[in-house]
């Protein structure tokens, strides 16, 4: 029996005839598995003189900490790369990452890392050269500033108006503040790239995320870090599949009192129900069309960031949005650099996973769709040079950036570009609905479902098979 009819069956099994398990096991409490919050120390007596660098701050930290920066140095945080992978039979490891992924939002680190870093956990990355070995260029402020004041610039220096002593006299945990500086803003701005990470979740109620909202969760409480490594899995920049977070490091496989919903636990992902709508206050980018950048009359007759700027092109940006679904085993397929453009779109970065395949679940997503520049002949995509000297955003001129982009990141530029259209598949975690908001029966079934069922693998609504509709309820055939 193909998995198709045995979900089928399974539903209306229980819908039709009343079979459910008495008393669903409800396993361990949830709040057993939260690690526990200790108690942060007070650092303003340690520093007491004025601080004159990053670096500097770093040095005193690791007076205490020894070991700190050397945790930090193996991670994705600072290397922004992955372990070497083997991702073609017979081709030589690879390591992947934001440092020379390719995304349909700014396009590319290689040649625009003054800008880029900016989020960089360290300081002083400006360009291909940075030494990832020297300590004291460990960024601790970023991830432990309790002043709220902390604010980096270009290359991931400190704001030259940052009071530096006061920043680091306030240390503490990590928070969704410290995390939120980088995450909520990737993409050049709050709210572009998630669809579910936006500065709303700085103060958020219980309506817009459950566990951040009501129960004043912070990213560690489910991230949980060991020796500076943090779990979580972006596929847009990943190739591996561990370290995932996911909902049963706290939550069993049959959380529900009802049945029926725990059997929708072996075809979808707890987000598909419990996340019914992204970018809920903020909104988010969902398209992003370079081809009609360089227009500084249409900037000032549009007159909406969101809508047009003549630095990055015209721009699709929703609030409330309903997710689009796929299946998503947990890995993921990447475009890399270099590689032929062979399908249309071209997917950046995608879930693996069907219908057939057992570890895979229905999850939603933010399909963020692009058209970007590419080499006509040589039918790759390329990354421009857009920020400093000589590059797009000062020039407007495409040739120049692609060929200052070409030098940096490798990428042969033969001298004609068009745009072609991409994609993007970002799985969504975060802003989870209360109960009372998680999808019904009726939002996925019947005639107003926002599942594409057909597009998943089925020959219709799965909870049609074997039986039909009447009056709203489902009967046996």
């Amino acid at each position: 029996m193909n998995r198709i009819h045995m979900t089928a069956q399974i539903l209306l099994h229980a819908l039709l005839l009343g079979a459910l398990l008495p008393g669903a096991v409800q396993g361990n409490d949830p709040w057993e598995h939260l690690p526990t919050r200790g108690k942060p120390l007070d650092h303003s007596p340690f520093y007491t003189d004025s601080l004159a660098s990053g670096p500097e701050v770093t040095r005193t930290c690791l007076a205490c900490h020894e070991e700190a920066a050397k945790h930090v140095q193996q991670t994705a945080h600072w290397n922004w790369q992955g372990s070497p992978m083997e991702v073609r039979p017979g081709e030589a490891p690879i390591r992947f990452g934001k440092a020379n992924a390719l995304n349909n939002f700014c396009i590319g680190v290689e040649s625009n890392w003054p800008r880029c870093t900016t989020c960089h956990a360290g300081y002083g990355w400006k360009d291909a050269e940075f030494d990832f070995s020297i300590e004291e260029n460990v960024d601790c402020l970023v991830c432990h500033d309790g002043s709220g004041s902390y604010r980096k610039g270009l290359s991931g220096l400190p704001d030259p108006a940052v009071d530096l002593r006061l920043v680091a006299a306030s240390v503490g945990p990590t928070s969704r503040q410290t995390c939120g500086s980088c995450h909520f803003n990737g993409g050049g701005g709050n709210a572009v790239k998630h669809g579910d990470l936006d500065q709303s979740l700085l103060h958020p109620g219980p309506r817009l995320d459950v566990h951040m909202g009501k129960h004043d969760f912070q990213c560690t409480d489910c991230h949980w870090t060991e020796e500076h490594r943090i779990p979580g899995r972006a596929i847009s920049v990943s190739l591996e599949s561990d370290q995932r977070v996911t909902c049963d490091q706290c939550h069993t496989e049959s959380p529900h009192d009802d049945e029926r919903l725990n059997l929708h636990g072996r075809t979808l992902a707890c987000q598909t129900c419990h996340i019914p709508e992204m970018a809920q206050d903020e909104g988010t980018k969902l398209f992003w069309d370079w081809s009609v950048a360089g227009d500084r009359e249409r900037e000032r007759a549009v007159a909406d960031p969101h809508r047009y700027m003549a630095r990055k092109g015209a721009f699709e940006w929703e609030h409330e949005v309903v997710p689009e679904y796929e299946w998503y085993n947990g890995k993921a397929r990447h475009y890399l650099a270099g590689d032929s453009l062979a399908e249309q779109p071209t997917i950046l970065a995608g879930p693996l996973g069907d219908i057939r395949d057992e570890q895979a679940r229905i999850w939603p997503f933010k399909i963020h769709r692009g058209r970007q520049v590419y080499d006509t002949e040589h039918r790759t995509l390329l990354v421009p040079k857009t920020f400093g000297p000589g590059g797009y955003w000062t020039t407007y001129d495409w040739d120049q950036a692609l060929e200052l982009g070409s030098e940096a990141s490798g990428i042969p530029y033969s001298g004609s570009y068009g745009f072609t259209e991409t994609e993007m598949y970002w799985p969504l975690s975060h802003m989870v609905a209360e109960k009372s908001r998680s999808l019904q029966c009726d939002d996925c079934h019947g005639e107003q479902s926002r599942m594409d069922w057909e597009a998943l693998g089925y020959q219709e609504d799965p909870l049609l098979v074997g039986g039909r509709r009447k009056q709203g309820k489902v009967v046996a055939q």
